[in-house]
């Protein structure tokens, strides 16, 4: 029987728009849902006379996210022109970094498993975006509000072997840039958008076959990314398996994603380098970038998303899943570390946060630190539970209700009455009286068969039910057996 084995390699190139408030070249205003044509200038437009500027903030996001992916922060960097026709771009041609780009040689980690694996990055270069055609009917019309954007293009190598690595690599880059603060990185806007480069080596008795290199452009979301790279394997495999050889066709080829019919598309060969006909453009001073800028650039760096995750995993017991929820996004992880700091229970803090306080901050359009909780105030209800004072369930009411109210969790939980009784001579008599007034449960959990345990559930129940839920059921517990075993 032939032997055939397939090893996939997938390389990732990612645009990360930059959360500057103006343009790359220009003083044009960023904004998402502007008016058409609302945001642009002669610079943008490519007026003739027009002269760019650098946006400053931009090359420092660009320094930061470099040195955060570990990447090597050019000392000199230059300008340079890449032409190419670009019907949502006047100018007829980008404005980028072609053989100096602002970071290079770097390395991202990203969860496999049980383990991380280390993916490499070539480079992380600064670039302008182009416009947006808007096609409709026989007709096509172009925005040229985003003209201009300032973007950031990672580029790795070709080291994830899997559509599930690929997803990972870019979940934990959009969680990076937001833990830096140099991006939205909300999809859905294009803050980042995704183009994989697949191919195949095939094992086919002895003899490796390399299938050509696909580009799957301009994906915007995690589910299209691993969709298609998964397609796209299986495609490449299936033409190798109908014709027993790897078809060479001259150039790399670049195709869209359908989302409908969820199949990558044939759109055009990819260009080379050289098409481009890359120059220094004359109109922009290089960035020289000296030790001092550097050094306060890497001041601005926080603890990053795998290490905090890490960290709570270890240091405050908490399960990979609990760890990866919380640190989503930096403000989520930040109010959840304060709150323990503050001196309540981690998985009790945890538990609140991601099963209550992310609902409530999902219907009020917010973050978890802005539904009016403080970490202090959190950390007092959680030590309430541990003290006995309240139950979890009573603390999840009283989690909501501080959400619209600055009283302390004492007070609401007093105003409520959701305080637990635990003087157990006051349990006593309750339960004395609960005992003779089901003579038939206490007989059944008394005996040895399998009415007990249900039994002694009923008469607990009987308890919470005569204190309106206010019993502390740990004492209860103790006292029903105590007087069961008499």
């Amino acid at each position: 029987m032939m032997a055939i084995d397939k090893k996939i390699i997938v390389g990732l190139e990612i645009h990360v728009q930059l959360a500057t408030k103006t343009k790359m070249f220009c003083g044009c205003e960023l904004v998402f849902a502007g008016e058409p044509n609302s945001r642009v200038c002669p610079v943008c437009l490519g007026l003739p006379g027009a002269l760019p500027v650098m946006n400053r903030q931009a090359v420092e996001f660009s320094m930061l996210t470099a040195t955060a992916l570990n990447c090597k922060v050019a000392e000199f960097t230059k300008w340079d022109r890449k032409s190419y026709y670009y019907p949502d771009l006047p100018k007829n041609y980008q404005i980028s970094q072609y053989d100096l780009p602002i970071g290079s040689n770097g390395f991202i980690e990203i969860p496999v498993g049980d383990a991380f694996k280390k993916i490499r990055i070539l480079r992380a270069h600064l670039e302008e975006d182009a416009g947006k055609n808007i096609h409709s009917g026989n007709c096509s019309q172009v925005d040229l509000n985003r003209a201009g954007t300032p973007l950031l293009e990672i580029v790795t190598e070709p080291d994830m072997n899997s559509p599930e690595e690929v997803k990972a690599l870019a979940v934990e880059l959009q969680r990076i840039v937001r833990f830096l603060g140099v991006s939205e990185a909300d999809m859905q806007k294009g803050h980042m958008r995704f183009e994989p480069n697949i191919n195949l080596h095939i094992t086919k008795d002895g003899q490796v076959y390399k299938t050509p290199i696909t580009e799957v452009k301009n994906l915007n979301s995690f589910k299209a990314l691993e969709k298609s790279v998964a397609y796209e394997v299986q495609r490449q495999f299936d033409e190798f398996m109908e014709t027993g050889q790897c078809l060479k066709s001259g150039n790399k080829k670049t195709f869209g994603w359908d989302d409908v019919r969820e199949v990558t598309v044939l759109q055009r060969e990819k260009e080379e380098a050289h098409d481009y006909r890359y120059f220094p453009d004359p109109d922009l001073v290089p960035v020289v970038v000296d030790e001092k800028w550097l050094g306060e650039i890497k001041t601005r760096l926080c603890e990053l998303p795998l290490a905090m995750q890490a960290r709570f995993v270890s240091q405050y017991g908490l399960s990979e899943y609990d760890a990866s929820v919380l640190t989503g996004d930096k403000e989520t992880a930040e109010f959840f570390d304060s709150a323990v700091k503050a001196g309540g229970e981690p998985k009790r803090i945890c538990n609140l946060v991601t099963q209550t306080g992310l609902k409530i901050a999902n219907e009020k359009g917010c973050g978890v630190a802005q539904i009016g909780i403080e970490p202090q105030r959190l950390a007092e209800l959680v030590k309430m539970i541990a003290a006995g004072q309240i139950s979890a369930t009573a603390a999840v009411t009283i989690f909501v209700e501080m959400t619209g109210s600055k009283e302390s969790p004492e007070q609401i939980a007093a105003r409520l009455n959701l305080i637990q009784k635990s003087d157990a001579g006051e349990l006593e008599k309750i339960v004395d009286e609960v005992l003779a007034a089901n003579a038939q449960a206490v007989a059944d959990a008394k005996s040895d068969g399998k009415k007990s345990k249900k039994s002694v559930g009923f008469l607990m129940g009987q308890v919470m039910q005569e204190t309106k839920g206010t019993a502390n059921p740990q004492v209860v517990a103790k006292i029903l057996d105590a007087k069961l075993k008499a």
